[in-house]
Formats: structure tokens, C-alpha cells, sequence
């Protein structure tokens, strides 16, 4: 899925000159953590977020705090190197992106322009609807040497047994070779689909008690 399919394109934004105040204003008005600071072109130049405006904001524990410290441009305290996505960037791979730098955002550019902004609330939407998860169903973990010839011998035991496929995911196993079929499937009720998948001489990882009766 393409990140142009996910995004928000509403992107609440702030320039250099707003004040951490306003800041503050339009993260509780919108319900948001994260503000992109644009400059007068709509390029991107800095990102504030909710922790940023918390530690910018005078502390009641403080004697030498002032309420003006609320009128300070966000400037002085935006992330400035901030980094960025494309609307035809892939989500899976941002998500990559969002691990590697540690980010709660990623503004969204084209043409060096703002068009769009990800969270990490909208990635594990995402993802949630990718793999299925918000529907009723079974999981079936299958332990296989070969993804192709193991989705051809396997695939054909779902269609028999009509039972719909939600999602179908593909992790690592243990030995450097082996990987592990994952299938979301449309049945509260996998023991007839486990049973067909032993006969073709499959190892069955999940579920486990199943695995261990049949």
C-alpha cells in the first residue's frame, strides 16, 4: 500500500513566527502530536511535537518561569533536521524509516512542497487492516523451505475447504533457510485446513495444540 493511500492531507502546520502558545492551542483544538513547520514556499523546515512544546512550557515548580516564555516563535524549539516521505513511497518501507530514526511522524513531500503527513497511529491502522487482524478469524503458522512451491501445495487446501484468506505473511525461521508461512484465514475453526496441510508434509508452528492432537 502507498503511503498517497494513508495519509492525512489536511496537515494542520505552523510557520517559523508562531508562538509555542499557539502551538499548544492547535494540538488540543485538532487532537494532535505533531505539527510540520512550513515556511512561505509550503516547504517543509521543522516539525514540533506535543514533547517539545511540554518541555518548552514554564513549570509551576519553577520560580524563574514566566508565562512569556509561551510567546517564544516555535522556531527555537522545532526539530529542524527533519525527515521526510513521498506520497508513492511504499508503507511497509516507511515503517522501516520510522524505526530507524525513532519518529512519531513523517511529513509527506512533493515537488518540495507539504502534501500530507503519517503517524505511527496511521501505520498501525495500516497494518492492521494489511494483515487482517479486525476480523473475526484464525491464524496458522506453516514452516516451509521454499515460499513458492509451499503457497502452490498450500493455497489450494483453503479453496477446497472454501475458506476465505484474510492476509498471508512471510517471517523468518529458526534455520537460515527456513521461513514461516503466515495465514489469517476465515474460520474460527482450523483443525480441518491443519489436518490437509500435515498430509502435503508440512510442519504446522501455530496453533500449537492443534499441532500437538493431530
Amino acid at each position: 500500500m502507498i503511503v498517497e493511500k494513508i495519509m492525512k492531507r489536511d496537515v494542520v502546520t505552523l510557520s517559523r513566527t508562531d508562538t509555542i502558545e499557539e502551538a499548544m492551542k492547535r494540538m488540543r483544538t485538532f487532537h494532535i502530536k505533531h505539527l510540520p513547520v512550513i515556511n512561505e514556499r509550503g516547504t517543509v523546515v521543522g516539525v514540533v511535537t506535543d514533547r517539545d512544546v511540554k518541555k518548552a512550557s514554564p513549570s509551576i515548580f519553577a520560580h524563574n518561569s514566566s508565562a512569556k516564555d509561551l510567546q517564544r516563535p516555535v522556531e527555537l524549539i522545532m526539530s529542524k533536521e527533519v525527515v521526510t516521505g513521498h506520497p508513492l513511497d511504499f508503507a511497509e518501507e516507511i515503517s522501516a524509516v520510522f524505526f530507524e530514526h525513532d519518529i512519531g511522524c513523517l511529513p509527506i513531500v512533493k515537488n518540495g512542497k507539504l502534501v500530507g503527513i503519517v503517524t505511527k497511529s496511521d501505520l498501525l491502522h495500516t497494518f492492521v487492516q494489511l494483515t487482517g487482524a479486525h476480523f473475526p478469524g484464525s491464524q496458522i503458522e506453516i514452516k516451509t523451505e521454499d515460499i513458492t512451491q509451499g503457497l502452490a501445495d498450500i493455497s489450494p487446501i483453503f479453496s477446497k475447504r472454501q475458506i476465505g484468506i484474510l492476509s498471508v505473511l512471510v517471517y523468518p525461521g529458526e534455520k537460515e533457510h527456513s521461513k514461516i508461512l503466515v495465514f489469517r484465514v476465515q474460520t474460527m475453526n482450523p483443525a480441518s485446513i491443519i489436518k490437509d496441510v500435515k498430509t502435503k508434509g508440512y510442519q504446522v508452528l501455530w496453533p500449537a495444540e492443534q499441532r500437538d492432537l493431530l
